[in-house]
């Protein structure tokens, strides 16, 4: 089982898509306790400071600074798994109503809406 939970924010070493390089950025854990047995994988979502342009998946982070980030941020619906190993460190976590949006959004973006 990971260190990390649902709900938690992350710094993490994302590649660029052309994978010229590495830039660290905070991400949301998205998965869950029981994705998390067995596995050295997390599913995060990107987080940007970037609160200008929300698009479908998209979440502006009400509760930032309790979540541990140092400016206003939107949870993006770019989705990725990665290794445990690439997480560099937690940053702290989305409270509730915050993560309800997330999880609508997602689910909004995916399709997955009843």
């Amino acid at each position: 089982m990971t260190g990390y939970s649902r709900g938690d924010v992350v710094l993490v070493g994302f590649v660029f898509p052309d994978e010229t390089g590495v830039k660290r950025r905070p991400a949301l854990v998205v998965s869950s306790d029981a994705y998390h047995q067995g596995r050295e994988e997390v599913i995060i979502a990107a987080i940007t400071s970037r609160t200008d342009r929300v698009l479908v998946g998209d979440y502006l982070i009400t509760d930032w600074r309790d979540a541990g980030l140092l400016f206003p941020s939107v949870a993006t619906g770019i989705i990725r798994t990665i290794k445990q190993g690439m997480i560099a460190c937690r940053l702290g976590s989305l409270g509730e109503r915050d993560l309800r949006g997330v999880d609508k959004n997602l689910k909004l973006a995916m399709g997955l809406e009843a």
